[in-house]
Formats: structure tokens, C-alpha cells, sequence
């Protein structure tokens, strides 16, 4: 057994994972260094909580927190985040239904040790088709992006997903990367502060990305370590819910860093075309869900 002091510590936030959350559990515990895992539990009333004690009964890596009631996925994080050691230098946040490798972590340590100036970094996620997903490598979230991503008829080149552009041969900075898997540096934490609670489900990952840039960190897209995402295993049975809680963090994000920076209109527009969006996903939800 390894008794080398932790490097890493990992956390991960539940809400009706199931069997994937398991998974990703036995993923995570299975890397060849030392490490710490949090799982901050949102109220879930799948079991997965249970079979997560189950499972892992004797764990001494493995701490869980099981909240009274939903907290979204900031506020868990930063619960969890509260029972890691706090003399850990690198820090995981993973979605409960990602798969990493045993090499995942320390590749990703290699790559992050001889930049001092990155605060985060991501990697390739890829689906179980082994394709790469939306959102692992993104652009700044302009205005002007933001409408070509908004609006379906003015998409093209040029926006915020990077997805569909030739992947670099070596490790790149980027504006954002995905919070399905962000490891970050501790100092950089220190100096940033944690996520924002204001936002309950998505959009939080590019507020923290906005933020250590604001800082002058940088954030590393590493794109020969690849991990599985099962993406939405844990929210497919509230698919309206979410993408309420989505475009609701859209607004959010450009009330926050826009306001001051660009035309009045020019935000009404944004605010106008992320709820447009969104009454129009309405119909389409519905009937996926009643098929469901």
C-alpha cells in the first residue's frame, strides 16, 4: 500500500447518480497516487447515498456529506470542498458520472507542475462514443458570442464551443473549460475564492473560468488526456428543470460581467434571446419526456 502523503484532492457532487456514480467512484479510488475524495450528496432520493455507503464501507479515502435538500451544484462543491484536507495542493472537481483512468490524475499533474501560471485545467471529454463533447475547450462567452450561440440561425464559426476544431497536438490555454472535470490549483483557490452559489446548475464552471482569468491565472486545455462522460445521467428524469437552472445561469453570468461594458441593448438582447431559447426547448422537452 502506498502511504505517501495525498496530492489531490477530488470532489464530487450527487444528486441521483445511481450505479454511475459508482463507477465513478471506483474510477477515481483506482488512480496510482495518493488522494482524498469528498462526495457531497444533494438530497438524493434514488439510493445512491446508500449505495454509495454500501459500497465503500470501510473507505478510509473516501468522505461523504449528505445535505438536507438540494443545494445545486456550487454550494455542494463547496461542502465537500470543506472536508479535504486543507494542505492539498491540487484539487478535482468531477462530475458523478465521469470515468477517469489510474494515469488520469498524474498526466495531469505533469502537464500542470511546469506551468506556475495556470490556476485550472481540463482535459478531453469525450461521450461513450468516444467523441469529444460540447464545452471541454470554450472561447470567452462575448456578447457577440454569446448571440451566435443563442440564436441557432446565426451560429457558425467563431462562437463559444470550440467543439468541431482541430485538436491541438500539445497543451493550449483557453478561456473556459468544462466543470465536469476542472482540476485546479490550490493557490490559485486561495486567491480566486470558490465557486458562486448564486448559480444552482451550470453556467458556474464559466463564472470560475471568468474569475481566475480575471486574476491573471490561466486555464490549461490538456488534449491528449482523455476521460468518459456519461453526460446528464444524473438530471435526465428533470430535463426542464435543467435547463430552466441553465439559461437561468446564462443570465446570470451576463448580468454579472457585462453590465458595465457594453450598451443597455445590447444586454436586453442577450437576456431576451437566452429566454427566447428557452421557451422554445419548452415544447421539445415535454414531448421527450412524455415519450420517456
Amino acid at each position: 500500500m502506498d502511504h505517501s502523503p495525498p496530492e489531490v484532492g477530488v470532489v464530487i457532487v450527487n444528486f441521483n447518480g445511481g450505479e454511475v456514480v459508482i463507477d465513478c467512484l471506483e474510477s477515481v479510488l483506482a488512480s496510482n497516487l495518493p488522494l482524498r475524495v469528498a462526495v457531497a450528496d444533494n438530497a438524493s432520493t434514488d439510493g445512491s447515498l446508500e449505495r454509495i455507503r454500501r459500497r465503500f464501507p470501510d473507505e478510509s479515502r473516501l468522505q461523504v456529506v449528505a445535505n438536507p435538500s438540494n443545494l445545486g451544484f456550487a454550494a455542494g462543491a463547496n461542502r465537500a470542498l470543506q472536508q479535504l484536507p486543507p494542505g492539498l495542493p491540487w484539487l478535482l472537481f468531477l462530475n458523478p458520472d465521469c470515468r477517469i483512468e489510474p494515469d488520469t490524475l498524474a498526466r495531469m499533474l505533469a502537464a500542470l507542475k511546469t506551468r506556475p501560471g495556470v490556476g485550472m485545467a481540463g482535459c478531453l471529454i469525450t461521450g461513450a462514443d468516444g467523441r469529444e463533447q460540447r464545452g471541454c475547450r470554450r472561447r470567452e462567452p462575448t456578447p457577440g458570442r454569446a448571440l451566435r450561440t443563442l440564436l441557432p440561425f446565426s451560429r457558425g464559426r467563431g462562437g463559444v464551443n470550440q467543439l468541431g476544431e482541430v485538436l491541438p497536438d500539445r497543451p493550449v490555454t483557453v478561456d473556459a473549460i468544462s466543470g465536469a472535470f476542472m482540476l485546479v490549483r490550490r493557490e490559485a483557490l486561495r486567491d480566486v475564492g470558490s465557486m458562486d452559489e448564486g448559480y444552482f446548475l451550470h453556467c458556474e464552471d464559466l463564472d470560475w473560468c471568468k474569475r481566475f482569468r480575471q486574476r491573471g491565472w490561466e486555464i490549461l486545455f490538456v488534449p491528449d488526456v482523455r476521460i468518459t462522460h456519461l453526460k446528464g445521467a444524473s438530471s435526465a428524469s428533470r430535463p426542464v428543470r435543467v435547463e430552466w437552472h441553465k439559461h437561468r445561469g446564462m443570465a446570470r453570468y451576463y448580468r454579472k460581467f457585462f453590465s458595465g461594458d457594453h450598451p443597455f441593448y445590447q444586454l436586453w438582447a442577450i437576456q431576451a434571446a437566452v429566454w427566447l431559447r428557452f421557451a422554445l426547448l419548452l415544447p421539445v422537452l415535454w414531448l421527450r419526456r412524455s415519450r420517456r
